[in-house]
Parts: structure tokens; C-alpha cells; sequence
């Protein structure tokens, strides 16, 4: 063992016989505090419970509150989506409906420009067939 260590060990081991003579000469004072420590418990136990009553008090109150504030909230959120539904059918009742989807407007707009293309074509050549020669 280190001697640090062996050196405690043993000053703790002459201390100890003390240690009971010192309790055994408190005994005799020790009754009263008993009695006052049984009444300072049961008084705490009391004010324990009283804490405990008032803290389920006060959040069954926080939950009401809770419960009343979420309700106003959801009836508010209720009101303003039937609203909204209201204006979404409004809003589609006055637009004309589509007679051609977005894939069918397309391919008309490049027919027209294949057939635009072809009349341009047609009056740059001149409208009429030139022969043409080869050169020899």
C-alpha cells in the first residue's frame, strides 16, 4: 500500500472509538428532537399535500384554458377554409371552362406554324415552275 493511503487508515481506525462514545452522550438529548422531527414530517407531509391539490388545481385550469383557446382557434380555421371553398367555386363559376388541354394547345400552335411555313414557302418561290436547266 502507499503510505499516504496506510497513513489515513489508520488515523481513521483511531477515530473511530470516539465516534459511538460521542453518540451514547447525545442519546439522552436526542428524544426531544425526535418529537420535534415527528412534527416538522407530518407538517411537511401536510403542506406536501396541499402543494400537490393545488398543482392539479392549476393544471386542470391550464388545460381548460388550453382546450377553450385551441376550440377558438379551430372554429376560426373552420370558418375561414369554408370561405375560401366558397371563393375557389366562385372564382372557377366565372372563368370560361378550357376547351383544350395545355398538350392539345400546343400541338395546334405547331400545326399552325408547319402550315404558316408552307404558305411562306410557296409565295417566296414565286407561285409558279421555272425550268430549270442543267448546265452542261
Amino acid at each position: 500500500m502507499r503510505q499516504g493511503t496506510l497513513c489515513l487508515l489508520i488515523s481513521l481506525m483511531l477515530l473511530a472509538p470516539e465516534v459511538p462514545a460521542e453518540e451514547t452522550a447525545t442519546s439522552g438529548q436526542s428524544a426531544p428532537f425526535s418529537l420535534s422531527a415527528g412534527s416538522q414530517i407530518s407538517e411537511l407531509q401536510q403542506r406536501l399535500k396541499e402543494s400537490e391539490r393545488q398543482r392539479e388545481e392549476l393544471s386542470k385550469q391550464l388545460q381548460s384554458t388550453d382546450n377553450e383557446r385551441e376550440s377558438a382557434q379551430l372554429t376560426r380555421l373552420r370558418q375561414e377554409n369554408q370561405r375560401l371553398k366558397l371563393q375557389l367555386k366562385e372564382s372557377q363559376a366565372t372563368t370560361l371552362p378550357r376547351l383544350l388541354t395545355d398538350q392539345q394547345q400546343w400541338f395546334l400552335i405547331g400545326g399552325a406554324v408547319a402550315l404558316l411555313a408552307a404558305v411562306c414557302g410557296i409565295l417566296v418561290s414565286g407561285g409558279h415552275r421555272k425550268r430549270r436547266q442543267w448546265l452542261n
